[in-house]
């Protein structure tokens, strides 16, 4: 009997499908007094040492002295910082301008030149050049048609792509939550194994490296303040709710490192 590989449609459209399965429902989100998708400036600030990573680690390897990095996604810019040294030029691109103002911030107290653009990936991918390494840290989820994202991010590196995402979607974290204030199972697929099973049949060379991630809970600047008014507003919830969120974050819950994936492929 032949066994016959799924082919990149195949996958990317179960992928599409998956992702569509954890739009809120329209009866909680008419009833959201802030929009619940919002990326808060302050998760995603770069201070101080960055700790190091499997997926760290594999994008230096792959970038000469004074090379470049591509950081999609970027946010404050922790993946590409991370790279300096030994990169000596950094690339962002995000959607936020706030953002990139941070991003660019950060490169000037690093002392790195630094490019931003403005924009979602890969609409804006003609404009960005390409780079040594391209990194992607925690964007994938969020990322609906992914074979043309993938093959971007691969044709604007020179050496190697390093993409990094939680084993499973960012939001399970949220599904006790949503259970207890809405009555709503969350689901979960997809997953880091799904992402790379597209980047296999896409035909790249690709690498998958699971760890934990120890600094998870550690890292946010955010005040307690912050992280319940952002997790009340995830969860469309009122502002007069803002006290069952508090109590319900201070709930015991089983702690321990996320899992996370690193997927990784060298350009030939």
């Amino acid at each position: 009997m032949t066994i016959r590989l799924p082919v990149p449609l195949e996958l990317s459209e179960q992928w599409q499908d998956d992702l569509a399965s954890w739009a809120i429902p329209t009866h909680i989100l008419e009833q959201a007094e802030e929009a619940p998708w919002s990326h808060p400036v302050a998760m995603f600030t770069v201070g101080g040492e960055i700790a190091d990573s499997p997926s760290h680690r594999l994008a230096r390897e792959g970038v000469p002295a004074t090379g470049s990095v591509l950081d999609v996604g970027s946010g404050g810019g922790r993946a590409a910082f991370a790279v300096t040294p030994p990169a000596g030029t950094v690339v962002a691109v995000d959607h936020q301008q706030a953002m990139l103002d941070e991003f660019a911030d950060g490169a000037v107290r690093r002392g790195v030149v630094h490019h931003e653009y403005l924009g979602d990936w890969p609409d804006v991918a003609d404009d960005v050049p390409e780079c040594d390494v391209v990194v992607c840290h925690h964007v994938a989820y969020n990322v609906a048609d992914i074979v043309p994202f993938l093959q971007a991010l691969n044709d604007h590196a020179r050496s190697r792509v390093v993409i990094e995402l939680p084993m499973h979607h960012p939001m399970s974290m949220l599904a006790p939550l949503w259970k207890q204030f809405w009555d709503l199972d969350r689901p979960t697929r997809p997953t880091a194994e799904d992402l790379f099973d597209i980047c296999l049949a896409m035909g790249f060379e690709a690498n998958l490296e699971r760890w934990d991630d120890p600094e998870f809970g550690h890292r946010s600047p955010m005040s307690a303040a912050d992280e319940v008014r952002f997790t009340r507003i995830r969860l469309c919830l009122p502002k007069g709710r803002a006290d069952e969120v508090a109590a319900a974050l201070a709930q015991p819950t089983p702690t321990g490192p996320r899992p996370l994936a690193t997927i990784w492929w060298d350009r030939h």
